[in-house]
């Protein structure tokens, strides 16, 4: 089966919420995380991994590390757009980058660096990538192969290869 993957991953639009806003009257830095984690959520879900794949195949991606950089201010209501590039992947790994931006003036408002470990729920430990979701893996890294890496990336927390 053919996969083609748009350079980079686009997610849904959301809104800045009143929940969201601390008494400096700006998105809070939690909240960067949990809007970060919806367009998460919607990639994964775009790849076949979301949450119809843990109820029906009992596997899961479960956060490593994550790393925000706060760039600007977002406020209530501002609408924010997420993008997501993978940058690296192997047999139970996934090691990428996501930017936020406000929607419509197109600031870069915080970026994510994250290191995602697939679990087999049932045993909850790391476990390899089913064969058809290694298949949807590679065909993103081949059209993100061709993105840039971002120059904010200067200590990478990617995938640390051990020798054999």
């Amino acid at each position: 089966m053919q996969h083609d993957f748009p350079a980079p991953l686009t997610c849904p639009t959301i809104r800045v919420l009143e929940d969201w806003i601390d008494y400096n009257g700006h998105m809070n830095v939690a909240y960067y995380v949990a809007a970060f984690d919806q367009g998460v959520d919607s990639v994964y879900d775009t790849l076949g991994i979301g949450e119809d794949y843990v109820r029906e195949q009992a596997g899961s991606l479960f956060t490593r590390e994550l790393r925000i950089g706060y760039v600007a201010e977002l406020k209530l209501g501002d609408p924010i757009a997420m993008t997501f590039q993978l940058l690296d992947y192997d047999s139970k790994r996934l090691h990428f980058v996501m930017e936020m931006f406000h929607a419509e003036e197109g600031y870069l408002a915080a970026t994510a660096e994250q290191l995602a470990i697939h679990v087999d729920m049932n045993e909850r430990r790391s476990a390899a990538f089913p064969s058809a979701v290694s298949a949807r893996l590679e065909a993103l890294m081949a059209s993100h192969t061709s993105l840039p890496t971002p120059s904010y990336l200067t200590e990478p927390i990617g995938i640390r290869r051990r020798s054999a």
